[in-house]
């Protein structure tokens, strides 16, 4: 029995950094519903009018990416103590997919459906938390493979996945839709197919194994997390400039606007490696100002020890007031969804102290899997 992971604990830089990407979720969905931009912006190949409107759509870049790789991170480390406990193998994976069930439920039954404040039940779409639960529960049939042996199990999908992408298929057929839309694409169904995102979250579980595990000090955390995320960043460079594989939108010149901006739904390559670097490099940052000003991430604690709580609840909310009511439903611009993330932040911060103190003390199950 492994007693470097038997102990219950919690993991305060895994929880800040969960709590700012939850953080710049919000700030996403208050422009969503309040920036007027959406009138005619299109998701998929977006152009911007300002530096203030790039600056308000790709900060939530690294949202998915870090709900991925938290989740990974986190299924690794659920499933090993459990084993550690002497919780047999098979009840250890069964927990994992059992939550990944639940969130494939809460995507179909709620978040569908908040979007517009419940005006309407949607249950046919996947979307980003389906796609966690589906990759949290993929990802236990390699959880007890080696760090490397998951390494190479997500390389070889973010190596593939620009392949399979030329497969050609009618996205006016319902079932080639799908199955396409599940795995390999994006489009209306879903804009967060399995394949590339459950590699994310596989190199999650990759990165967990040391800074849970292996890396026994702060210190050697960072270093490492900075030269991985430096490695990589370098590797994404390359391939970059390369201007054929792993890219989709071509550039001007190096270091230009167009250089760094590449496509996100399905990810590049190269969008895929960047957004793994940022991550990685972002949960160095946090170990490291945990070690200076703990205190002031306070905010990111709170929010990140109850990320679902506080992106379903958050996006009922905004959804209700503001589309089903129309209460300002996209009249706005840059400040008006910043202000609105700061009112949003006002109500979510109580409530989210309150449900963390709920989920601690209660023992239903429903309760447990948020």
């Amino acid at each position: 029995m492994d007693n470097s992971i038997k102990k219950k604990q919690r993991f305060d830089y895994i929880d800040q950094f969960r709590g700012m990407v939850g953080i710049l979720m919000l700030v996403g969905h208050s422009s969503y519903y309040l920036n007027s931009i959406w009138k005619h912006l299109d998701p998929f190949d977006p152009l911007f009018p300002t530096w203030g409107q790039f600056a308000l759509r790709y900060a939530g870049y690294l949202c998915a990416p870090g709900f991925l790789m938290m989740s990974g991170a986190m299924v690794w480390w659920s499933f090993h103590r459990r084993v550690a406990k002497g919780v047999p193998d098979i009840e250890a994976r069964w927990h994992i997919i059992q939550r990944g069930l639940f969130l494939v439920l809460v995507q179909m039954t709620w978040v569908n459906s908040s979007w517009g404040g419940f005006s309407s039940f949607n249950p046919w779409h996947l979307g980003i938390i389906a796609t966690i639960g589906l990759s949290m529960i993929l990802l236990t049939s390699i959880i007890k493979l080696n760090w490397y042996i998951r390494l190479i199990v997500a390389t070889a999908i973010l190596i593939i996945h620009p392949f399979l992408l030329k497969l050609n298929y009618d996205p006016q057929v319902t079932w080639q839709s799908v199955i396409m839309q599940i795995f390999i694409d994006s489009g209306k169904f879903n804009k967060y197919p399995l394949l590339p995102w459950f590699a994310m979250a596989t190199l999650g579980s990759v990165m967990a194994t040391g800074w849970l595990k292996a890396w026994k000090t702060d210190n050697i955390r960072i270093l490492w997390s900075f030269i991985i995320s430096f490695s990589t960043f370098v590797v994404a460079i390359i391939i970059r400039l390369g201007r054929g594989w792993g890219n989709v939108f071509l550039y001007d010149d190096f270091g230009s606007y167009s250089f760094f901006l590449d496509q996100k739904y399905p990810p590049s390559l190269y969008i895929s490696l960047m957004s793994f670097a940022a991550v990685v490099a972002m949960v160095g940052v946090f170990i490291a100002l945990n070690k200076i000003i703990p205190k002031l991430l306070l905010v990111f604690s709170i929010v990140g020890k109850v990320p679902l709580f506080f992106y379903i609840t958050h996006l009922a909310v905004m959804g209700i007031v503001i589309k089903r009511f129309d209460f300002f439903y996209r009249e706005g611009g840059v400040a008006d969804s910043l202000i609105g993330a700061g009112l949003m932040m006002l109500i979510m911060i109580p409530l989210c102290i309150w449900f963390y103190g709920i989920k601690r003390r209660s023992k239903n199950y429903i309760i447990s899997l948020m």
